[in-house]
């Protein structure tokens, strides 16, 4: 009898052990050894996140960029998305297509009036036109070690969906960006038709559970929350966006004015219905270090604290310099979008932190 306790015991701890904090980051943002607001210590979960699949490894957003972060261990895949002129949803940082990212090959039918396509937007584009561009045709400038996945077609998020299930990547989430451009909304599909096409092949991709939702567009995680209420959000910005100090709402904050939260991001963030976790921009100038002279932290303590105690995380984005890293991290931030996954996962490992599951194909 005794030893049947104990095996049964002994059974329920190890199948706690392996239940990923990510798929419930609404509980696991209030879980504290208080019981009160707070999030889990860093050295029990911190989100690691490969921006763009980890565009400093890899050809951005590319489904060997993807494959690699789980292959390396992270603990969640950060994506952008758009939605093209016959309704298609595509993973892409851009709204218009860059000729630093991609190249024409030829038109997807003789005289077509949209050639060439590069340059043009991509809510104006058919998936059939998107997919005749080769976007692995060169490094991006700026990433030295990036891989280059030469011949690289746009992926659409059914194939990112499928790829994380092809891995069985159970403990990995997709943390996928609606880019609805709220400051110059005709460039990019309607918000509506965008968040409801995001949705559909969320949902139709069994998986749902392991995706949390982020956009600078708080419009448009209202939207999402309207549709999907179970749902994590994640309210993103870049500071400007806030329009502190400004008359009226910004059009960034749907519908909410953050000079009536006193200009305080977290707590206007708060006011979204299911926003479960913040992802501010770090610091000023976008991209500095602490060794800059001019650079200031956005984040901070108090920000971190205050998020705590309205049971928010706090995971900024996207920061690559290990000693900027270093000084985030002491802050108590939960978790860190950044374009070099392997350099965060190096320093989680010299701090004793806990490191992602890695994934290998099956």
């Amino acid at each position: 009898m005794e030893r049947s306790l104990f095996m049964f015991f002994r059974h329920v701890l190890a199948s706690l052990a392996v239940v990923p904090a990510l798929v419930a980051p609404a509980a696991a943002a209030h879980a504290s050894a208080a019981g009160g607001p707070g999030v889990l210590p860093q050295k029990t979960h911190f989100d690691l996140q490969a921006h763009r699949g980890g565009i400093g490894m890899t050809t951005e957003e590319s489904l060997d960029g993807f494959a690699k972060a789980l292959r390396l261990g992270v603990s969640t895949l950060e994506l952008d998305t758009h939605v093209t002129k016959d309704q298609k949803v595509v993973v892409n940082h851009d709204r218009q297509i860059s000729a630093q990212k991609c190249r024409d090959t030829g038109p997807v039918t003789p005289g077509d009036p949209m050639y060439p396509y590069v340059g043009k937007y991509i809510k104006d584009l058919t998936l059939a036109q998107i997919k005749t561009m080769d976007c692995g045709y060169q490094q991006l400038p700026g990433f030295p070690e990036q891989e280059v996945i030469h011949g690289f077609r746009m992926a659409e998020l059914k194939d990112v969906l499928d790829l994380v299930k092809s891995y069985h990547a159970k403990q990995v989430t997709l943390n996928i960006e609606t880019k609805v451009e709220a400051g110059a909304p005709e460039q990019t599909a309607p918000r509506e038709l965008f968040v409801r096409r995001v949705y559909e092949e969320i949902h139709a991709s069994g998986i749902e559970d392991q995706v949390t939702i982020q956009s600078f567009d708080w419009g448009a995680l209202m939207e999402m929350h309207r549709l999907a209420p179970a749902w994590p959000l994640v309210a993103l910005t870049n500071y400007d966006f806030l329009q502190v100090g400004k008359p009226g709402a910004s059009p960034w904050l749907g519908g909410l004015d953050a000079d009536d939260f006193g200009g305080d991001f977290v707590a206007a963030a708060a006011a979204v219905p299911g926003v479960r976790a913040v992802s501010p921009v770090y610091g000023f100038p976008q991209n500095g270090t602490v060794a800059d002279p001019n650079f200031r932290f956005y984040v901070d303590t108090a920000m971190v604290s205050e998020a705590h105690d309205r049971g928010l995380r706090v995971i900024p984005w996207t920061c690559d310099d290990p000693a900027t890293i270093e000084a985030l991290l002491d802050m108590g931030i939960d978790g860190l979008i950044t374009d070099y996954p392997n350099r965060v996962r190096d320093i989680m490992a010299r701090r004793g932190m806990r490191l992602p599951k890695a994934y290998e194909p099956r």
